[in-house]
């Protein structure tokens, strides 16, 4: 490639990185303000049971509501979607701090607002995911798919001290204002740049969200290996969230920790995301990318269980364990997501994507219904045991399935020759340029 032709696609990539500079900023102060709520509630409560609720609350709309925020993702201009959602969100965070500065906040203040911010990120993943594929060359999704990846990894650096030192120093009312600041800088980032719309087999007055969504279901019932893929992830969502999302417990009441210790354990934890993030983003993984994610998703199951068997005066070898798990993880998700961008069709996408993240959802809110006074009852360690080595079970299993094997060699889905081909507004992979749909 000429010297000319590198300049213009670095160019062309300009659009996309403002977008994820605003969205990364926006997660930064997410994790600083999560970071502080939960050990609020640990703090408080010290019930496993209480944290897994506060945590269905969170996930319960990625199974009810994305189905139908995916269509509309589709539909209407990404870009605004994104921004009403980030205000929204930002909105609702606004309206707890106001409850909290009054001193009137109970458990269920925080319960309502969880879900409903998880209402607005329902709209907010697919859209962004969406907008990606069509702003980023096919070649690198792979690469930006670690840099995400390790994005989530640096704000867990970042945002367990910092949000550690700032529940030590100010009221809460104050640390969620540190949120809501983050989520205006999204939107103003979002607010100075195009985003490529793609072209509608058939334009949004002619179908309705059922139809789409509908659409959305038959293309992944049709495609197998996707198909079968959701149902994996939704069991090793089953079994593992409980242990993860219980983590702040693991410290509390196994390991007599506070929220320092917490916030080294998801600090040093986030570095190995980091790393990970950062060999993905260089390497690009092996070939079959599916190779790369079922690989490290068994070497995550070891490590899983491994924590499980740890005795209560090692914490700093839980720590290790975490951080492998950690280190794992980039190469788990950037991996597939690498896969779903470059296998689902642009003007599918948002609902595929919603639909995806509904189906691996679906049975986390399950297993931590189960998972929390399980915990209380058998201790936490219990739940890492099994879920590590569920999970390794379950990965080590999609080798043997040639659908999963295969699915970026077979792309085929039922319907597919009937199809006309969708005329996308993308630009070609060697010279990007922006022919974009007006707001």
């Amino acid at each position: 490639m000429s010297v000319t032709n590198n300049r213009s696609e670095v160019k062309s990539l300009r659009p996309f990185a403002i977008m994820w500079g605003g969205q990364a900023a926006s997660l930064f102060g997410t994790q600083i303000v999560r970071f502080a709520l939960v050990w609020w509630v640990t703090d408080i409560t010290g019930s496993a049971t209480v944290l897994a609720f506060a945590t269905i609350m969170s996930l319960l709309p990625q199974v009810f509501v994305a189905p139908f925020a995916g269509s509309y993702v589709d539909r209407a201009n990404r870009r605004k979607i994104m921004m009403v959602a980030d205000s929204l969100t930002a909105l609702s965070i606004l309206i707890l701090s106001f409850i909290f500065a009054l001193g009137i906040v109970e458990i269920w203040h925080l319960f309502v607002i969880m879900f409903v911010g998880a209402v607005f990120g329902a709209f907010h993943f697919p859209a962004m995911q969406a907008s990606t594929t069509l702003m980023v060359p096919r070649k690198h999704l792979a690469r930006i798919g670690g840099l995400n990846q390790g994005l989530n990894g640096a704000s867990y650096i970042v945002a367990p001290p910092l949000g550690a030192v700032l529940y030590a120093l100010f009221p809460m009312w104050n640390i969620l204002l540190v949120d809501v600041s983050t989520a205006f800088f999204a939107v103003l980032c979002l607010g100075f740049i195009k985003i490529p719309q793609p072209v509608r087999e058939r334009a949004a007055e002619e179908t309705s969200v059922f139809s789409d969504m509908k659409d959305g279901f038959s293309f992944l019932k049709g495609w197998r290996g996707g198909f079968l893929l959701v149902i994996l992830a939704m069991l090793v969502n089953f079994i593992s969230t409980p242990a993860f999302n219980l983590s702040p417990i693991l410290v509390k009441n196994y390991f007599l920790g506070g929220a320092e210790e917490l916030a080294i354990m998801e600090s040093l934890g986030a570095i190995g995301t980091v790393i990970g993030a950062a060999i993905l983003s260089v390497w690009g993984g092996t070939k079959k990318k599916i190779i790369t994610s079922m690989g490290a998703l068994t070497l995550e199951g070891i490590f899983m269980t491994l924590i499980g068997f740890v005795p209560a005066d090692a914490f700093f070898l839980a720590v290790a364990f975490y951080a492998a798990v950690s280190f794992l993880n980039p190469f788990v998700n950037g991996a597939l997501i690498a896969i779903f961008q470059a296998t689902i069709p642009p003007d599918k996408q948002g609902r595929v994507f919603s639909l995806i993240i509904a189906g691996a959802s679906a049975m986390s809110p399950i297993g931590l219904a189960i998972g929390g006074p399980v915990a209380d009852y058998a201790g936490i360690t219990f739940w890492f045991i099994i879920s590590g080595i569920a999970t390794t079970l379950l990965s080590l299993s999609a080798f043997f399935i040639p659908a999963i094997m295969n699915i970026e060699e077979n792309t085929d889905y039922e319907g597919k020759d009937e199809e006309k081909e969708v005329d996308v507004k993308i630009p070609s992979e060697e010279l990007r340029t922006y022919d974009v749909e007006k707001d």
